[in-house]
């Protein structure tokens, strides 16, 4: 514990949280997120906040406490902006030193007290910062993961008929899952006829293009058909600009006309009751 800072935040807490809290209420009426949160639970909240920054400092801490990593924890789930934390950080800094600078006239006590402070609330936001990318960054793999087991369902439609409707972007981790999903829904579906739908694929260069027949080639050495839908006028032009050769590759415009050709292929037919 660095008996400075202890010195100079427990002799002014109450003058350094009033003045805190008056400057985080401006700050709450100007960020829309927090315009809805009642003064009474913002309050509350602020409390809380200052008391672990309070916590913080005094006890010298270079990593967050669980008491403000609770906290940073909840505000995040109930939505409340990261700015909330950066701001009350930075608030707290200026007021911080603004207390020690006015506290006493002895020079060499004032810059003592001074850095330790300021180098306790720089490792804080280095944690703070450390903190919330680590957090960023494993909603992002986990949310990239089931937008990824959910891009390329196979999707069964008649017998021995189905579906693979593609939408969005398609790289080469995409594609690897597409081919896997591909193959084991043939397996699994006792499948003639794939169709591969790309109406909902923005672009299709020549890596799309690859990935797509691989993926028809794959189908074809395990017995299957492959026929690419939903080529749209400007896919077949980019399609013929880039000189990719789908010669081996049935395509039709719409996934109906698709479905047409999958039963003239696999001898059904739709006859209307009427």
């Amino acid at each position: 514990m660095n008996s400075n800072v202890y010195e100079v935040m427990e002799q002014n807490r109450s003058s350094i949280e009033d003045a805190w809290q008056n400057q985080m209420l401006n700050f709450r009426e100007d960020e829309r997120e927090l315009t809805t949160v009642t003064k009474e639970v913002f309050l509350n909240s602020n409390t809380e906040f200052i008391n672990s920054l309070m916590k913080h400092v005094v006890e010298e801490r270079d990593e967050i406490g669980s008491d403000l990593k609770d906290f940073f924890e909840r505000t995040v789930q109930i939505g409340w902006p990261l700015s909330y934390v950066t701001k009350g950080l930075q608030v707290f800094r200026r007021i911080g030193l603004k207390t020690i600078i006015s506290e006493k006239e002895d020079i060499d006590y004032v810059m003592d007290t001074f850095e330790e402070f300021d180098q306790s609330i720089d490792n804080l936001f280095e944690a703070i910062v450390s903190y919330s990318t680590q957090n960023w960054r494993n909603t992002v793999s986990v949310q990239k993961k089931a937008l990824l087991e959910l891009s390329a369902p196979l999707i069964p439609v008649f017998e021995h008929i189905s579906v693979m409707p593609l939408i969005g972007t398609i790289d080469t981790e995409r594609a690897k899952l597409i081919m896997e999903n591909l193959l084991d829904g043939v397996i699994e579906n006792r499948s003639q006829v794939v169709l591969i739908d790309i109406t909902g694929v923005p672009v299709v260069d020549t890596m799309v293009a690859h990935h797509i027949i691989q993926a028809a080639e794959a189908v074809r050495l395990i017995g299957s058909k492959c026929i690419l839908v939903g080529i749209r006028p400007e896919i077949a032009q980019t399609i013929v600009n880039l000189g990719i050769d789908l010669s081996d590759f049935p395509t039709r415009s719409t996934l109906l006309k698709g479905v047409e050709s999958a039963l003239e292929i696999t001898n059904k037919k739709i006859e209307s009751l009427s």
